[in-house]
């Protein structure tokens, strides 16, 4: 019988859970990716929990690229403690779709004790997808900070950029219900 090694093992789940009906659609709409499954994030999540935490293996998986469920179960099985801010810098400036971006921030970015930082450092970028990321991870940890971060999303709200549109309308929602209560 053949042994297969950690990654070869992921992509053979990946494989064997595929959608085809939803990785054409995706595909059509993400041409970010060479290789896409169709595998929704609780099929992902279960088998990052098989898998376990590894570094390693979620360094490779993250330079696989090409193909969005790798993508998307890296964050799921890097260990944050080992996570030093220049590698989650690292991350976080490689970030190729909007869904990357929440499951990086939500699974990885936002246990970290430099998140704020790390997210403060581009909410004024020149890139769409950079702002985006920023307003994602900060959303992740109200609410602390929402004094501060409330007038970045206020001006990112009213520059209408398609993308973080409605990121930051529900970031200031949230801001004012905090304030509220």
């Amino acid at each position: 019988m053949a042994e297969y090694n950690e990654m070869q093992t992921v992509k053979r789940r990946f494989f064997a859970m595929r959608n085809g009906i939803v990785a054409d659609t995706l595909r059509r709409s993400m041409p970010e990716y060479r290789m896409v499954f169709g595998l929704n994030l609780p099929q992902i999540s279960e088998i990052a929990a098989e898998t376990g935490i590894s570094r390693r293996l979620a360094e490779e998986l993250w330079a696989d690229r090409r193909t969005r469920e790798s993508l998307l179960m890296a964050p799921m099985i890097f260990p944050a403690e080992e996570l030093d801010i220049d590698t989650a810098r690292r991350m976080r400036d490689e970030v190729i779709t909007p869904e990357v971006a929440d499951i990086l921030c939500h699974r990885l970015l936002r246990k970290l004790p430099f998140a704020r930082s790390l997210a403060m450092e581009k909410v004024t970028s020149d890139n769409d997808l950079e702002r985006y990321t920023a307003f994602r991870l900060l959303f992740n940890l109200l609410p602390e900070g929402a004094a501060e971060i409330k007038p970045f999303a206020e001006a990112e709200f009213s520059s209408c950029c398609p993308l973080t549109r409605a990121i930051t309308r529900a970031l200031i929602d949230e801001i004012d219900f905090l304030a509220e209560v």
